[in-house]
């Protein structure tokens, strides 16, 4: 797979998508078809979404060690900046919903067929990049605020963040610099995972399309963006355990945000599906164990 198709798919002169004008309502409307996607298919949250709330709490868990202590918020805070690269397999059942191909939980693991899998993964790699550098940014606030001592037991941090003036100063710039973070993610990954999947345009059309619908919707997508981090907020209480509805429910929203943002492709690629296997008996085993013998 050479570098010019993950970053332009299939075409050397790609096509730019049409973008549309989306208002408030559509917001809602997107969100409304993300609950019924959800209720038609609410299985793949067992397997696809508790993953989610558990690295959560083993993350959290793991800044309990007093020196990681300043990172624990975050790192909940972060999950937001990796949502759209959790929600793929999502993007995925809404799609196969959409054009009435099985909407089975497995076929959520469908995305790895897709002929855009490495501008897939390239756009989730530059999203755990900014997530590591928000982590680093987030480290750096806090040692310029309290420098480099233990923050000492969980009661003793939560003391110096909440009731003195570093603690403030640390709170107030973190959220900024936080909110940059997050509409930095916003305006690149709004569409983008969703339109991969679509289509095969590559990392870097895709990228900019997001880009052209949040600045074609300044507004609108300031307010998804909003509704986003509510939710999200509210899916962590307690210990992340609503994000097996929040999640789910957000991720097939996001495609018919797609759907509603992006005018539809005028020549639609073929839908892309696993190669077939030969039928295999019991007297196959154990060669059956090894996918390379027939």
């Amino acid at each position: 797979m050479s570098h010019s198709h993950i970053l332009t798919g299939d075409n050397l002169n790609p096509v730019r998508p049409v973008i549309r004008h989306i208002s408030p309502s559509d917001l809602y409307q997107a969100l409304s078809q993300g609950i019924d996607d959800f209720m038609a298919t609410p299985s793949h949250a067992v397997f696809l979404c508790v993953i989610y709330p558990i690295l959560g709490i083993f993350l959290v868990a793991f800044t309990l060690d007093n020196s990681l202590l300043p990172l624990a918020f975050p790192i909940a805070a972060g999950f937001a900046l990796i949502g759209p690269l959790a929600a793929v397999g999502l993007y995925e059942l809404s799609r196969r919903r959409e054009a009435g191909l099985d909407g089975a939980s497995i076929q959520a693991f469908d995305v790895v067929y897709s002929p855009s899998l490495p501008a897939i993964i390239a756009l989730g790699v530059l999203l755990m990049t900014i997530f590591l550098i928000w982590l680093a940014v987030a480290e750096a606030v806090y040692i310029a605020n309290f420098g480099y001592r233990d923050p000492g037991t969980l009661t003793q941090f939560a003391h110096d963040v909440l009731f003195t003036p570093a603690g403030w100063t640390m709170i107030v710039v973190g959220t900024g610099i936080g909110f940059l973070f997050a509409v930095v993610v916003l305006t690149i990954g709004a569409i983008s995972f969703p339109l991969l999947l679509d289509r095969d345009v590559g990392a870097a059309v895709a990228v900019a399309t997001s880009i052209r619908v949040v600045a074609a919707n300044p507004g609108t997508m300031a307010l998804w963006g909003l509704i986003v981090a509510a939710l999200l907020f509210i899916g962590s209480i307690p210990f992340f355990l609503g994000l097996t509805v929040v999640m789910p429910v957000l991720g097939h929203a996001t495609w018919h945000l797609y759907r509603k943002a992006v005018e539809p492709d005028s020549s639609p690629r073929p839908d892309f599906k696993p190669r077939e296997r030969a039928p295999r008996s019991a007297a196959d085993f154990p060669a059956a164990l090894f996918p390379t013998r027939r």
